[in-house]
């Protein structure tokens, strides 16, 4: 039995990546799928004000939601199984007690990549501006300012 763990905070998102993923999979129907569902993180301002109970009600009713939209969706059309997981800690600590209980799985990151993450791909990239002609139309302006300066 193939095991895929799938992190997930968009539903939209998550069946665009793993719509291939079903598409290729010729077993898929002995396929385990662990839906880990990776709340937003709140803010520090918003955290101070709520209470641990609260915020973990909140977490509980975002993920029930989500796991509503993808639940549906994956288990049409095949007998895979799926279990759900709400992560409420790091990652890698999640992944690893996931990974000792089932063995050996793949693991797919089907989140929505971040806004930042994707603005300093951008700024990494060099960025060279082409402008055909400068050189000589900034030769042109020099000449004629000394030449104007001059008289």
């Amino acid at each position: 039995m193939d095991k895929v763990i799938v992190y997930v905070d968009d539903a939209a998102h998550a069946q665009q990546i793993l719509a291939p993923l079903l598409a290729g999979n010729k077993a898929a129907a002995g396929t385990q799928w662990v839906l880990v569902a990776c709340a937003p993180r709140m803010t520090h301002r918003v955290s101070k004000w709520v209470s641990h109970r609260a915020r973990e009600n909140w977490r509980d009713k975002w993920s029930e939601k989500l796991f509503a939209q993808l639940l549906p969706w994956l288990q049409s059309g095949s007998h895979s199984q799926v279990t759900t997981v709400v992560a409420k800690g790091p990652l890698p600590e999640l992944l690893a007690q996931l990974q000792a209980e089932l063995g050996a799985a793949r693991v797919v990151d089907a989140r929505r990549p971040k806004l930042d993450a994707a603005a300093e791909s951008v700024a990494a990239a060099p960025v060279r501006l082409s402008f055909p002609g400068t050189l000589p139309g900034l030769l042109t302006g020099l000449g004629a300012l000394l030449a104007l300066d001059m008289a």
